[in-house]
């Protein structure tokens, strides 16, 4: 195996959605670094069991439901 063909492997501190910090490997960042999560298992609506939400960026949903508002969505 080639030397420095890998990243290196180490770990970093994981900001949950909650403020909770968890201890993880990772090649991201550097030794001690902390990573902050947007979406984490505790809230993704995947792992929940809730619903989807859609959101409406720029009214982008909106202008899409006006247009085909006759078909029946």
């Amino acid at each position: 195996m080639k030397k420095d063909t890998h990243p290196d492997y180490h770990l970093i501190d994981v900001k949950m959605t909650d403020g909770t910090v968890i201890k993880m490997k990772s090649t991201w960042g550097a030794e001690g670094d902390t990573l902050a999560l947007d979406v984490d298992p505790t809230v993704h609506p995947a792992w929940t069991g809730g619903g989807a939400r859609l959101m409406d960026t720029g009214g982008r949903v909106s202008k899409f439901k006006k247009k085909y508002e006759g078909l029946g969505f």
